[in-house]
């Protein structure tokens, strides 16, 4: 047998013994090992893998106890014949081109893909400086509790709680933690029936825009405001009015009078982190009772205010049931456990239930109980508590060293939040500075993806600090301060 058949790619935070597993599967259930041949000997494998020949025994013997392998005594080992039982042996030919192929272009209603989307570089973590948005900090998370509310979750006592199929029904101790540990700290009261667990917030928004929204809707949203909001009702009515933000957030005034829907962040404004102080937040709860729209609320950083206590949610001040409040775990916790909630009247939650139903019946079972475990057991407020003391020191280090190596350009003013919203010098492209800063080993987001207006201004960048420690700010500002003064060169 070819040793070139065997190579490991390696593979970040994934066991040697794993890799072997997965590279032998993947050949054997390819059916690459001809039949009757056996597989190299432990100490050939580990010489041709560079690895330990225990690592290979052992892989080996994992895979024997799990039927891919059957061992002859002084033979060695072989594929185990029944392994490949019931798979089609016809080969198919792939990628082929026929005339009778359906046109897809002239099929498709929409074309998410042509619309502008957030791009993070994959590579982030590479970086000295990643100045990114919206990833966690994997010192400040607590691993080992996560661990142990996983081990609870997945062990015998709780399988009951996953391993069924639940169809529109959620975890109900995920959704009584909800109610009874996260939302009050907002100031929001709601009954079970009222709370809607989703695929995060994003998940959250296409529910309500497909519920909810036509072509003759009209949405009035931020400007700039959140991307991924804007596309997700961009596919279901064109009559999307932008209105640009100010200091405080959201004016209001008659350009929302003919809405039908409101989305704004009044917490953290997305993407300029502005707050919408107390007086503006009643005016917009008064001009949606009087003019009979709906507010859709993202308050996706409500707890990271760094000079006051945080202003109460608008839905905490809805009289009337004209606020759907939008929630989300992954600012908290991570952004892959992929966990959000909707709040909203036990109307519009039974209407969102039975559509997700139809969409993907509901959130995965396992991650949302280890989610409510570690709710219940107090690691969530704990971890709360420890990134707002990180990011308040990250925050009071990235304006202090902008305001020294970065004079010239503008941010908005701010009270919290895991980013800034920087206005570089005019004539600066975000995209240009954002190649050039990678050549000082720092990631910035470029802001023009944010403006839904044409033409769209390009001088504008975020600079998230969740990812990067505090040690490393200022000299990560001062390395894309030598990038700015290198375009400004040019």
């Amino acid at each position: 047998m070819r040793d070139s058949l065997f190579h490991l790619t390696p593979v970040e935070n994934v066991s040697l013994q794993s890799q072997i597993r997965e590279m032998l599967v993947t050949i054997i259930l390819e059916a690459r090992i001809p039949k009757g041949e056996p597989l190299p000997s432990s100490r050939k494998m580990a010489k041709t893998l560079g690895v330990s020949r225990n690592t290979v025994v052992l892989t080996y013997q994992g895979l024997v106890d799990d039927g891919y392998l059957v061992a002859r005594e002084r033979s060695g080992f072989y594929v185990n014949p029944e392994i490949l039982n019931g798979r089609p042996t016809t080969k198919y030919l792939k990628n082929t081109v026929s005339e009778t192929a359906p046109d897809w272009d002239a099929r498709f209603r929409v074309r998410p893909s042509n619309q502008e989307n957030i791009v993070k570089p994959t590579d982030w973590r590479l970086f000295r400086y990643p100045f990114i948005y919206g990833q966690v900090d994997e010192e400040l998370f607590p691993v080992n509790a996560w661990r142990e509310c996983s081990r609870q979750a997945l062990g015998r006592r709780g399988m009951d709680a996953w391993t069924g199929d639940s169809r529109e029904r959620d975890d109900p101790m995920l959704v009584e933690q909800i109610r009874t540990r996260l939302l009050p700290r907002r100031g929001i009261y709601a009954d079970t029936d009222e709370i809607l667990i989703t695929m995060g917030a994003q998940n959250a928004l296409y529910l309500l825009s497909s519920l909810l929204m036509t072509p003759t809707t009209s949405v009035i949203m931020e400007e700039p405001g959140y991307t991924d909001a804007r596309n997700i009702f961009a596919l279901k009515t064109p009559r999307i009015t932008l209105v640009p933000v100010d200091e405080r957030g959201l004016p209001v005034d008659d350009r929302l009078d003919e809405a039908n829907y409101v989305f704004t962040t009044p917490s953290h404004q997305f993407p300029t982190t502005v707050t919408m102080p107390m007086e503006r937040r009643e005016a917009l709860l008064l001009k949606a009772a009087t003019q009979d729209f709906v507010i859709i609320e993202d308050d996706y950083e409500a707890e990271t205010n760094y000079v006051k206590d945080p202003t109460p949610a608008l839905k905490t001040l809805d009289q009337d049931g004209h606020v759907i409040y939008v929630g989300s775990l992954s600012k908290t916790m991570f952004p892959g456990l992929r966990l959000g909630y909707l709040v909203a009247s036990r109307q519009l939650i039974a209407e969102a239930r039975s559509l997700r139903r139809l969409m993907l019946r509901h959130a995965p079972n396992n991650n949302q109980r280890t989610a409510a475990l570690f709710l219940s057991l107090g690691y969530h407020d704990t971890l709360v508590n420890r990134l707002h003391r990180a990011y308040r020191e990250r925050w009071r280090e990235m304006g202090e060293a902008l305001q020294t190596y970065m004079p010239n350009s503008t941010r908005q003013p701010t009270f919290g939040g895991t980013s800034f919203w920087v206005k570089g010098p005019t004539g600066i492209c975000g995209d240009e500075l954002a190649a050039v800063a990678k050549t000082h080993d720092v990631i910035i987001e470029p802001g023009s993806v944010h403006f839904g207006e044409t033409p769209k201004p390009r001088n504008y960048f975020r600079l998230g600090f969740s990812s990067i420690s505090e040690k490393d700010i200022k000299s990560g500002i001062k390395a894309l301060s030598k990038s700015v003064d290198e375009l400004v060169s040019l």
